[in-house]
């Protein structure tokens, strides 16, 4: 109920002013005031009362027992008081300007182009290794994969066809490393269910059965990823591996829709029903290549049972800002990437369905609601892992989502960049100690 923070002494912030627990308590009420728009307030609501209780000790005091607590502080935006106390969060230049306590401290933006990095020399835990960071924006894999090969990046993401078929060349390899482990992430198929089409649930089990995810990832995936079967990874503790499964059945899909009502009346190879052709559009955004060509063949899926889907790549901002904050889509796909604690109130219960709320699909069910408020209070991780297990068997049978699959992350850097060390979590946990010689 109770969670006490000792500071480090002598950290500071990139203007170098010393990093306090104001700072903390700062960051806590910003991110709770009710004029600041954010999707993530509701770890920080559980919390009944904060205090400074001397320069380096800050306290937080729940109301209720809150499982994730101490790993939700880990992603708190703690914000330099000096700075913006009595600003205008939303208004002011800060989120173009910052400021931070990392090991690197922001130099320059040019829109569109690239934001540069500097070393922060007087980085908490040591001098980093590498003196400058530049962060380029390319406009597309194919390019940034250009780029690399001439030198001009050493750092990128592989696409699995980049990874699996465009870097074995020995050169390569001689100049170049390339790592591969499990995302922690999903990508998914989700409906609006307010659409009057996907409503039901029924159809939404159809096209669950109208999609082969193993064509998914042997196709996109060049086999580099995992069926996904839930909101969880696979080989992480509140995974169920036992939830219902909708094999790849052409015939059972078209007979579901047959049975709710769907028939080609007209007979122009598209389903009817009241008047009106089982036609939709899915919206992506753009610059993820992988799910373009995982609409594309899901779009040649349910064409094969009779439902005409209209594939639209949207810019990312446009597609958070004009469609997926206003409701303005039938379908989606999209992803998510997935933090450690499997807490995920914010993306299924059923009041969170406001703008800029993350349960945007409007998925409402009572038990659910009722397994994530006693997933979150309780400690024992055998309990939490009966109330995870049994709301994956609710979105199993429910389907807001049609889980699709989980990629492997497979970056690729220079070989002149040392000190790199692979570990389960990825390799860019520690990237203050990489160095080139």
């Amino acid at each position: 109920m109770v969670i006490t923070f000792h500071l480090r002494k002598g950290v500071k912030w990139h203007d170098g002013v010393e990093f306090t627990a104001d700072d903390v308590l700062f960051g806590f009420n910003s991110i709770i005031d009710p004029k600041v728009p954010s999707a993530y307030k509701e770890d920080y609501l559980q919390v009944e009362k904060c205090e400074v209780i001397d320069k380096y000790t800050f306290r937080a005091i729940y109301k209720k027992p809150f499982a994730s607590a101490l790993s939700s502080w880990g992603t708190l935006v703690v914000l330099p008081k000096h700075l913006l106390e009595g600003k205008d969060l939303t208004k002011c230049d800060f989120s173009r300007n910052p400021v931070g306590l990392g090991p690197f401290k922001f130099e320059k933006w040019i829109s569109g182009k690239e934001i540069v990095l500097s070393r922060n020399d007087s980085y908490f835990e040591g001098r980093p290794g590498i003196a400058k960071f530049v962060s380029k924006v390319v406009p597309d894999e194919a390019t940034s994969f250009l780029e690399f090969k001439a030198g001009n990046l050493d750092w990128m993401g592989l696409t699995p066809f980049q990874y699996a078929r465009q870097t074995k060349p020995e050169d390569i390899k001689i100049k170049f490393n390339k790592y591969k482990y499990p995302s922690f992430s999903y990508t998914y198929f989700g409906f609006n269910l307010n659409h009057k089409w996907f409503k039901d649930k029924r159809v939404r089990q159809a096209f669950a059965y109208a999609i082969d995810k193993q064509e998914l990832i042997d196709g996109v995936l060049m086999g580099l990823g995992n069926i996904a079967t839930g909101p969880y990874v696979p080989n992480t503790w509140p995974y169920n591996p036992d939830v219902r499964k909708y094999e790849y059945n052409p015939e059972k899909a078209k007979s579901i829709l047959h049975d709710e009502g769907w028939s080609d009346t007209d007979g122009n190879g598209v389903l009817d029903k009241d008047g009106s052709d089982f036609e939709f559009t899915l919206l992506t955004n753009m610059g993820n290549d992988a799910r373009v060509k995982a609409a594309t063949i899901v779009q040649w899926r349910l064409k094969q049972i009779g439902v005409k889907m209209n594939i639209r790549v949207i810019e990312w901002s446009t597609f958070i800002n004009e469609f997926i904050d206003k409701r303005r889509f039938e379908a989606v796909m999209l992803g998510w990437s997935i933090g450690l604690d499997p807490d995920q109130y914010d993306i299924w219960y059923s009041a969170k369905t406001g703008e800029k709320e993350l349960n945007f699909v409007n998925f409402k069910n009572n038990e659910v609601d009722l397994l994530l408020e006693k997933g979150r209070r309780a400690f024992d991780i055998n309990e939490r892992k009966k109330a995870y297990f049994r709301i994956q068997e609710l979105l199993a049978e429910e389907l807001p989502y049609i889980f699709l699959y989980v990629p492997q992350s497979l970056p690729i850097l220079s070989a002149r960049v040392k000190g790199i060390v692979p570990e389960p979590i990825g390799i860019s946990y520690n990237i203050d100690k990489w160095y080139i010689e």
